[in-house]
């Protein structure tokens, strides 16, 4: 069946991470109060890598015990320490992800970015790179009810775009969050990619059809 939508992630994916969301969170806990060092900061911090990819604001909820104050004041302080590396070190995307999506889009096929960030970094994000009639659209947990392991960004991506099969969508991420999302969606390919968070060996314990070095293998993959 022809692909007629393409959901891909943010950092780590279509957008180089270099460490920075996990130097942010780090930011974020240590603020919080939970001593860097410690033993209850490492286990936030371990935390936080192995649920990349899903809603900041859900990870700092269990991080802090369902404390929905906490949380939400964590959260803050994880998106003004992510903007604050934006703002002094820029961003830059993966190489080859802006004539990735540009060939997608060339083919007729829409391509909507997910992420865990709040909608108002993921803006922001996306303003530093000049991405802003690039794709066609950006989802952020809020506006899907629940962040990746769920497929709710995704199934919004479909409604938003008049997609009627399930097995129209294609999805790609780097991290295992990405890959469960995509799977549970129904999406015909869910791809993992290898220029973020996880690796080969943790990617391959979950549930995919392809696993590829970079996202700019996805256009040939599609046909």
């Amino acid at each position: 069946m022809m692909i007629k939508l393409v959901c891909l992630d943010m950092a780590g994916t279509t957008v180089l991470d270099g460490g920075v969301v996990q130097e942010a969170f780090e930011t974020a806990v240590a603020e919080m109060g939970l001593v860097p060092g410690s033993e209850q900061n490492r286990k936030a911090v371990q935390y936080a890598i192995e649920t990349m990819g899903q809603s900041k604001i859900e990870v700092f909820t269990e991080i802090f015990g369902g404390d929905a104050a906490a949380a939400a004041e964590a959260n803050r302080r994880f998106e003004e320490a992510y903007g604050r590396s934006i703002a002094s070190v820029g961003v830059t995307a993966v190489p080859g992800a802006v004539e990735t999506i540009k060939e997608l889009k060339a083919k007729g096929i829409k391509v909507v970015l997910t992420t865990g960030f709040s909608p108002e970094t993921r803006d922001s994000l996306i303003g530093a790179l000049g991405w802003e009639e690039l794709v066609d659209d950006a989802l952020s947990p809020a506006d899907a009810g629940r962040g990746r392991p769920a497929p709710d960004m995704i199934l919004t991506a479909m409604i938003r775009h008049g997609i009627e099969d399930v097995r129209e969508v294609a999805a790609a991420g780097d991290t295992t969050s990405d890959l469960l999302a995509g799977t549970r969606s129904g999406a015909s390919v869910v791809a993992g990619v290898l220029t973020g968070a996880h690796s080969r060996e943790e990617l391959a314990v979950m549930p995919h059809t392809h696993i590829l070095e970079s996202v700019t293998e996805l256009p040939a993959l599609l046909g």
